[in-house]
């Protein structure tokens, strides 16, 4: 088990020895060693002991802190990061440069509508969703993604981006069933099932890119195609952005065998909230392809740390 799911109001987490144990109104009801644990996601208010925190540090061990109700991110420990802080200079330095920037963005882009299209021929291929729509999408991402490859300034990519957006959620929106009234991507908060499971999804995957730049000596705070605001990890909105599909992908998977069905979701007012036992399930479901995602962030943060200062790289 590389990830530990603690979904229980007032949990309290402490450490023994090498053991984290958890415990539910004072009684002991979980112990699980630290050795193969890479993170552990906690939602809902709980206790997390000094020592617990020290020993997540020592081990390199992330955590993660979501809002009960809302499941936004409140906090995270990332462990040590990469000791030469040289990359991060040259990040900046790299990232101050706007013709460096619009090419590093530029790739992004490219990269994201190349996984949008996959994603759109697969469901094709399956024939899962509404064909014409699905071909049309498909189309426009081919004639979108070539505009993507030319040397273009950063508006007219974010410009690209956004169309592609645009086309990619027509097609995919068909790939569910409109008892979920999905219609498009919405978010802060979700306001229909599968924007629930897609925020979920793309939280934790953000946490998986601010983690691997963390850990290759990066900013997570400084991007490229995300201009830096405050509060906003741009660099990790980057990396995640052609992986977004992954998360998209799982979605359709779960709702179309049902494993995640309309009734293990709730109103409560214009947000829509998955219940326990769906997130459990769902949870499942992203453990099973979390450590696939988790390296191809890392080779991807630790390919532009080699290129930013080569001769400081770690080994490919």
């Amino acid at each position: 088990m590389r990830t530990v799911y603690i979904d229980r109001r007032d949990a309290d987490l402490d450490v023994e020895g090498a053991v984290l144990v958890v415990r539910i109104a004072g009684a002991r009801v979980q112990d699980l060693p630290l050795g193969p644990l890479e993170r552990i996601v906690l939602r809902g208010p709980g206790r997390l002991s000094t020592r617990l925190l020290a020993a997540l540090h020592e081990r390199d061990i992330g955590l993660l802190v979501l809002g009960a109700r809302s499941g936004a991110p409140l906090a995270r420990l990332l462990g040590p990061p990469h000791a030469d802080v040289r990359r991060r200079v040259a990040q900046i330095r790299q990232l101050d440069d706007p013709v460096a920037r619009a090419r590093l963005a530029g790739r992004v882009v490219q990269a994201k509508i190349a996984a949008q299209r996959r994603l759109l021929h697969e469901l094709l291929e399956a024939d899962h969703g509404d064909r014409r729509a699905l071909l049309s999408a498909h189309e426009q991402l081919g004639e979108l993604g070539a505009r993507a490859e030319l040397p273009l300034a950063l508006d007219l990519l974010l410009g690209l981006e956004g169309a592609a957006g645009a086309a990619y959620f027509a097609g995919l929106r068909t790939a569910f069933a409109p008892a979920l009234g999905f219609e498009g991507r919405n978010r802060r908060p979700p306001r229909d099932p599968v924007n629930v499971v897609l925020s979920l999804g793309y939280t934790l995957l953000h946490h998986e890119a601010v983690r691997a730049a963390h850990m290759a000596g990066l900013d997570p705070m400084l991007g490229a195609l995300h201009a830096p605001a405050p509060g906003r990890e741009s660099l990790a909105c980057d990396l995640v952005e052609p992986l977004r599909s992954h998360v998209d992908r799982l979605a359709v998977a779960l709702f179309h065998d049902r494993t995640l069905r309309a009734d293990q979701f709730r109103r409560d007012g214009v947000a829509c909230r998955l219940g326990k036992a769906g997130r459990a399930a769902f949870y499942a479901a992203w453990e099973d392809r979390q450590p696939a995602l988790a390296r191809l962030l890392d080779r991807t943060a630790r390919g532009l740390a080699r290129a930013l200062l080569p001769d400081t790289a770690d080994p490919p």
